[in-house]
């Protein structure tokens, strides 16, 4: 029960191609961006469609993987933990973040 205390799935299309550094001692990160769609109908009965938009993180051999195999477009499920951390923009504001960091992928198709 100990994996349940954070845990996300996801199930949605890939917004951009992964962007894939590698940093410090050769750790490779790809990130990316997944849309979730959902629909219902509002109290005059009106069919109302929402999007959301999710900031996913791959490290290490998800990374090579999502730079391999994923592109914009694809459909895709991914299980993984919610983090959040904030950084300082140039700007001067402060910026939080909250990204899913993916330990399991599956693909699923083209939109």
């Amino acid at each position: 029960m100990s994996t349940l205390k954070n845990s996300v799935r996801l199930m949605g299309f890939v917004g951009n191609d992964p962007e894939v550094k590698v940093i410090g001692d050769q750790k490779k990160i790809a990130r990316l961006r997944i849309a979730t769609n959902e629909s219902y109908r509002n109290a005059d009965n009106e069919k109302v469609e929402q999007t959301q938009w999710h900031q996913l993180v791959f490290w290490g051999k998800q990374a090579d993987l999502a730079e391999k195999y994923i592109q914009k477009g694809k459909e895709i499920s991914v299980e993984g933990k919610l983090t959040s951390h904030s950084y300082e923009a140039k700007d001067g504001t402060k910026r939080y973040v909250t990204e899913v960091v993916v330990n399991e992928t599956v693909l699923l198709g083209n939109k």
